[in-house]
């Protein structure tokens, strides 16, 4: 028996219920099976002329998107690349002016309930206001079943590996829960657009970041 199908079957229903619930909440859904979709589906979805930024993603870069970016003439700002921190700070309030940001989500609730972390801000800034279309590329692996698990996905999992992703060597697993609390400063839940469409989120049929 092809054990693949039954996971892929099960995948794309369980995308479908979360674009409807996405829908109720002014919110635009899509499925792809691979990072490979996945890309081609944001670029389809970018105009040439637009000013593009993003917020650092883990999910961003396994797609592939940063080099799609930056070697198919597109007019891409990337906050972490300037030196400095006074040249970076410049480039995080260019990208909320720019007219597409992309950035992946922490944790998203089968109810449709975005759920995101952040250190200083700039990230759920951009998803909160600023940016004309923001566009969201997240694996399944992200998901949770409703918004008290999401919101505990973020807290006890994803907050722990972006902290770890910067530093390994913690002496224990409470000092490592208290850095991730510590920086974990920002916890934004989106419930609703109030502008339909303007949040487009591209769910991936694969492990994506963490």
């Amino acid at each position: 028996m092809d054990t693949l199908k039954p996971k892929e079957c099960y995948y794309a229903l369980l995308a479908q219920k979360v674009i409807e619930n996405f829908e109720k909440r002014n919110i635009e859904g899509f499925y792809c099976k691979t990072k490979e979709e996945a890309l081609k589906k944001v670029l389809e979805m970018i105009p040439k002329d637009s000013l593009v930024s993003w917020g650092g993603s883990l999910t961003l870069q396994e797609i592939g998107l940063k080099a799609a970016l930056k070697n198919g003439g597109y007019n891409f700002i990337d906050p972490a690349e300037p030196q400095g921190a006074i040249e970076k700070e410049k480039a995080a309030r260019q990208a909320l002016s720019a007219d597409v940001f992309l950035m992946s989500s922490n944790s998203i609730a089968v109810t449709g309930e975005l759920v995101n972390m952040d250190g200083i801000g700039n990230r759920v800034a951009a998803l909160c206001f600023g940016p004309k279309t923001v566009i969201i590329v997240a694996g399944l692996n992200k998901l949770a079943p409703n918004l008290d698990a999401a919101i505990l996905r973020v807290k006890d999992y994803a907050a722990k590996m972006a902290v770890l992703a910067y530093k390994q060597d913690f002496p224990s697993y409470e000092v490592l829960s208290q850095a991730a609390e510590g920086g974990c400063s920002q916890l934004v839940i989106t419930q609703k657009s109030m502008f339909k469409g303007r949040i487009k989120v591209i769910l991936v049929g694969e492990n994506l970041g963490f």
